[in-house]
């Protein structure tokens, strides 16, 4: 069976693309850099990280993005024996202006060097390109309007003013006529175009209801890719609204048919925990079976409800779920990232022995800051790392964080304590936006001498830090609220796009760029 979701963790946007027999899903990274995970599959069951294809400053600079913005919504494709990936670097989220710059990037194979890209436009976000069967090329997106309420062609949501369609090549960019060719359903935010070609028809699917619990993959179709487009006689072909299943905030994916003959449609989803509901993970990737009936898409089993468990197209077990336990030293292992910025030596160093983080800017820094983390990939889970810290102000701190974006962390730090010395102390921001206030749920710790173990357990909204140095493990403050670091603390899910991460960081805040080095880091579902 093929388990959902296949990707866990922040995954969400999942764009599918098949070459041969080799299956690859590229998806949305926001704020944290490389940008764009791929990765591939030859069974549709599991999946390994392949590539972060924009890894460099002339493919990607997100430094003073603001959170949940960055890479939204890519697109990957294969076509004239090169791999295309379009994408959008977002610069703004609050207020009338979105500023959402497109770009297209190509690379003959999935894991190399892909070209510097090709600025396109910036009328909205979530862009993808269709490769007809003339060799033409069509680029899509959907289109912002700033202008204010009742101005859009979506009564719904008047700010999602729709799909645009335009030609676009190479050698001369966007040419001809542009046209806004759908306006969406009643459900409204309209986004993430990906356009297809099956009998004659050209089909347009759509997400639309938002990132939350009403989120839809929306279906229409047309016989001229100009349309006008029909939408499906249920609008959505999956959607989880007033559903109980435990796959919950189905939407924005992308059909494919696999060699074996079998179809299939991936889709983002989440896994509400209780009580809340919240989504610690974020918006994940998942996969369902599809079928045709009167040159209509429909899930296989029926109705709309994505399931967690979907017919494979082998018989081939999902990996179980194990620790996953690093020893620093040499290349950053490929499940960490960091945030925004593409010049990475300024914010880390891999030594031979240790993964040395220089403190930067703090942890609600939107430009430069020194945080290293992974995926929390499971409701219950436990994060340990071992670092050693030599602080001289309380200005300077390095340790384990919990971290969801700016408004939305807890963090164990080892800094200087004014008439205490080396001490170890608990930084918590709760989602208190606008206010971003800090908390210090612990009184500090004394430390002695030498490196500091740090461990962190969290199970669903419950989460506890730990500390030793050659002994048992102490339990470091109270427990804490786990779900603030989740798509619904804070401002809530309409405002917050990623998901959790658990890793290591540093900050100096006097400007010396203090070093933290951090031996191992493991992760234990």
């Amino acid at each position: 069976m093929i388990r959902n979701p296949v990707l866990p963790g922040f995954n969400p946007d999942p764009s599918i693309c098949r070459v041969g027999e080799d299956y690859y899903i590229a998806t949305s990274t926001f704020e944290w850099y490389p940008g764009v995970q791929i990765h591939h599959s030859r069974d549709l069951v599991n999946w390994d990280l392949v590539a972060r294809p924009l890894n460099r400053a002339a493919l990607l600079d997100m430094r003073g993005n603001p959170d949940s913005c960055g890479i939204w919504a890519p697109c990957l494709s294969y076509a004239d024996g090169l791999f295309w990936l379009v994408y959008t670097d977002v610069k703004r989220l609050d207020g009338a202006f979105k500023d959402a710059p497109n770009y297209i990037t190509t690379c003959a194979t999935i894991d190399g060097e892909w070209s510097d890209p090709w600025y396109v436009n910036s009328s909205g976000f979530d862009p993808s390109l269709f490769h007809d069967d003339d060799g033409r090329k069509w680029f899509v997106n959907m289109q912002w309007n700033h202008r204010g309420p009742g101005t859009g062609v979506n009564p719904a949501h008047d700010a999602f003013d729709g799909i645009l369609l335009q030609e676009w090549s190479p050698e001369r960019g966007l040419f001809g006529p542009v046209k806004n060719i759908y306006a969406g359903t009643a459900r409204g935010l309209t986004e993430a175009p990906h356009l297809f070609k099956r009998n004659g028809y050209y089909y347009l699917t759509t997400a639309e209801g938002g990132t939350g619990y009403q989120h839809a993959v929306s279906l229409a179709r047309s016989r001229a890719i100009w349309g006008p487009y029909e939408n499906h006689p249920d609008l959505h072909v999956i959607c989880a609204d007033g559903g109980d299943s435990p796959v919950q905030r189905t939407g924005h994916g992308q059909y494919v048919e696999t060699h074996w003959g079998t179809l299939y449609h991936t889709f983002l989803m989440g896994r509400p925990q209780q009580p809340g509901p919240f989504c610690p993970m974020g918006r994940e990737t998942g996969i369902e079976e599809v079928i045709w009936r009167d040159d209509w898409l429909y899930l296989k089993a029926g109705g709309m409800q994505a399931r967690a468990q979907v017919p494979a197209p082998l018989a081939v077990d999902p990996r179980p779920r194990a620790a996953v336990r690093r020893m620093f030293g040499g290349a950053l292992p490929p499940e960490f990232q960091w945030l925004r910025t593409p010049d990475t030596q300024r914010i880390f160093r891999e030594d031979a022995d240790a993964l040395t983080l220089i403190g930067r800017e703090s942890l609600g820094s939107w430009f430069e800051q020194s945080l290293v983390a992974r995926r929390q990939e499971d409701p219950a889970y436990l994060a340990e790392t071992t670092v050693t810290f030599e602080p001289n102000t309380y200005q300077q701190a390095a340790g384990l964080v919990t971290y969801y974006n700016r408004h939305k962390f807890h963090a164990a730090a080892v800094t200087a304590e004014p008439g205490r010395g080396r001490a170890l102390t608990v930084l918590s921001c709760p989602g208190d936006w606008p206010e971003e206030a800090l908390n210090y749920p612990a009184e500090p710790i004394p430390l002695a001498e030498g490196p500091v173990d740090l461990r962190v357990t969290v199970d669903g909204a419950t989460q506890q830090f730990w500390y030793a140095q050659g002994g048992d493990w102490q339990r470091l403050g109270p427990p804490l609220d786990a779900s603030v670091v989740s798509d619904e603390g804070g401002r809530g899910e309409h405002a917050s796009f990623t998901g959790a991460f658990v890793g290591m960081f540093a900050f100096d805040l006097t400007g010396q760029g203090k070093e933290a080095r951090f031996a191992r880091f493991d992760y234990v579902p």
